[in-house]
């Protein structure tokens, strides 16, 4: 999340504070970074996979496969490939060589293909489109395949890590009836593994959430029904989960905005925290290791205002709507309350199937990737998929809609409220092909295929992120730190609630990097205001101190990680960084750890910086 200046983030640059002057660590020559065991580092390794960026690396059969011509349409941005298509005994190639990363135990292969064809059997395949890395053939499409619109393809490709091997596609016509294959935003996204790292005291661990939901005309009432799979990784048995109700706080207990009824799997219990958490008692204890299901009823009633949970007027946000899976830890279970300043959700690394089905008047951007089929008359389903995030968003509503790909193949939509120019919705497009790769270049590659930004500047808070959907203000750097908030929060997980630095002030941090800000006066009119104010205090304490949140977590959050970069210098800071987010890729990061690797990451003794720089834990 990021503030606007309603919650003082301005007052972080202007406000007029004590000048008394943060003591920082002196400079000091960076020593060698002790060596690392040898880890995956997480990359996208196909390049220009969207062709917005000319032809280059590919190679084309002709100059016409990679275009931007008339008669079919990009699934992001203006150009794509189209193979075939002439109606004449015809073959057509597309290749590009891709090194896959030794030490990758997980690789995937996706690419968005449209069939369109003259042929008229129901039988037989006269014109092919064949898919292959290396010299294993991963499948064949024919004009059988026809389909109205771009449908995701997805191939684990994890035997070729280590392997320098081409990946390619050649499309054959056969003498009469044209048929064509468009290609459009191929990637190959690689990582150390899609199991997150493993925390016995985390549970209930490896969630998989499945949602069917039916909205009415408006797309502000939504019901359903959600199930949740889930396995014990604690050596306790566990004999009751806690969901989270989290947008019960935007009503009352006796008019709930998430209503959950007919608990199966295991019996309901007493709402508390202000009803925004729902005891469900297992029938019997589940043992370490031993997995089960609880299912049940869900209705969303969507208030009125421009918020992360609200309509404005005929757009809705529907953020943080769905009941997770509480996490218990070894403090015990996390129920902590909802805080409108910031953000108290703590979830583990989970799976989403969600069926949206709406009027096909409304367009449904969501978290993880969609494919929109018709549904009954005047209606559509929307199903989005994701993997391995910590919680699911969408938004409902008469959007304009604009798409792109990133340089490093990232397909990108933008969502606009009425009122949003197609200007400056042109420019948040610019923004987030830009921020989405250089936070992806630092971190590790983007792992959850396209993301949907929600544009709307009568939004109060500025911005708020979700896994692979965001909502924002017209604004570059509100946007580019919404964004940021992919790896951290998304991917590198943290307790929001108790240690709020470890997602806000990391990705400020991003932020000023993807903008070339080297935090320079970075702590100009600096004043604590007390000696219990520290970076790494908690929600309790902000949601008590306020005015005080966004400069102290944002503001001197991120100044103290610059600091701590020109104490190390910049290459061990960057390479602490990237090896840092692929240790704890799909975990949970603590203060404490992220101190140790930082240690470990120079023979200088770091105890002082973190007194300094008020860094606890």
């Amino acid at each position: 999340m990021r503030p606007t200046p309603h919650k003082t983030f301005a007052a972080l640059v202007v406000a007029a504070l004590a000048a008394v002057l943060l003591p920082v660590a002196p400079a000091v020559a960076a020593p060698s970074a002790p060596s690392a065991p040898a880890a995956c580092t997480p990359a996208q390794v196909v390049t220009n996979g969207g062709f917005e960026s000319g032809t280059s690396p590919w190679t084309q059969s002709s100059s016409t496969v990679i275009t931007s011509r008339t008669g079919q349409t990009a699934h992001g941005g203006t150009s794509f490939a189209w193979l075939d298509g002439v109606g004449s005994t015809h073959t057509d190639t597309l290749s590009q060589s891709v090194t896959v990363p030794a030490g990758c135990s997980s690789a995937t292969l996706t690419f968005w293909l449209h069939i369109d064809t003259a042929e008229t059997t129901s039988s037989t395949a006269y014109d092919k489109l064949t898919a292959k890395i290396g010299s294993t053939t991963l499948a064949t499409y024919s004009n059988l395949n026809k389909a109205t619109g771009y449908v995701q393809k997805s191939f684990d490709v994890s035997s070729f890590a280590g392997q320098t091997v081409t990946v390619a596609f050649t499309g054959t016509e056969d003498s009469s009836l044209k048929t064509s294959f468009v290609l459009d935003d191929i990637a190959l996204n690689t990582s150390g593994g899609t199991t997150p790292p493993a925390d016995s005291t985390r549970t209930p661990a490896s969630p998989s959430y499945t949602v069917s939901l039916s909205s009415n005309t408006a797309g502000t009432v939504w019901t359903g029904h959600e199930s949740a799979t889930f396995t014990n990784a604690s050596s306790t048995p566990l004999t009751e989960v806690y969901l989270r109700l989290w947008d019960n706080y935007h009503g009352t207990c006796s008019a709930m905005p998430i209503a959950v009824s007919n608990v199966t799997g295991g019996t309901a219990g007493a709402l508390s925290v202000a009803c925004t958490a729902l005891q469900v008692a297992l029938p019997t204890p589940l043992a370490q290791g031993q997995s089960t299901t609880i299912g049940f009823d869900l209705a969303i009633t969507v208030p009125s205002g421009a918020d992360r949970f609200g309509h404005d007027g005929a757009f809705s946000m529907i953020g943080n709507a769905l009941p997770v899976l509480a996490v218990k830890d070894g403090s015990g279970w996390h129920l902590d309350p909802y805080t409108n300043n910031g953000e108290a959700f703590y979830s583990l690394a989970s799976d989403f199937k969600v069926t949206l089905d709406h009027p096909s008047t409304l367009l449904v951007p969501a978290t993880g990737a969609s494919v929109d089929t018709a549904g009954s008359s005047g209606r559509t389903i929307t199903t989005a998929t994701a993997s391995k995030v910590r919680d699911f968003a969408w938004a409902a509503g008469p959007f304009a809609k604009i798409s792109g790909t990133s340089t490093a193949g990232t397909p990108i939509n933008i969502y606009s409220v009425s009122g949003i120019s197609s200007a400056n919705a042109q420019s948040m497009l610019t923004t987030a092909k830009s921020a989405v790769d250089a936070h992806a270049g630092r971190f590790g590659a983007y792992p959850y295929g396209e993301l949907d930004a929600v544009i709307d500047n009568n939004f109060w808070f500025g911005g708020m992120e979700y896994p692979g959907f965001v909502l924002d203000l017209v604004s570059t750097t509100a946007l580019t730190h919404e964004i940021g908030h992919q790896w951290f929060y998304g991917i590198v997980g943290d307790d929001e609630y108790n240690s709020p630095w470890l997602d806000e002030a990391f990705t400020d941090y991003a932020t000023d990097l993807a903008q070339g800000l080297s935090g320079t006066n970075c702590w100009n009119n600096v004043s604590w205001a007390s000696t219990a104010e520290k970076i790494t205090n908690s929600m309790a304490y902000w949601d008590t101190h306020s005015s005080r949140y966004s400069t102290v977590v944002y503001g001197y959050g991120k100044c103290a990680l610059h600091d701590l970069r020109r104490l190390l210098g910049d290459t061990v800071m960057a390479k602490l960084l990237k090896d840092y987010a692929t240790s704890h890729w799909y975990g949970v990061s603590t203060t404490a750890e992220f101190k140790a690797a930082a240690q470990a990451a120079t023979t200088t003794n770091l105890s002082s910086f973190w007194t300094t720089h008020r860094i606890d834990g």
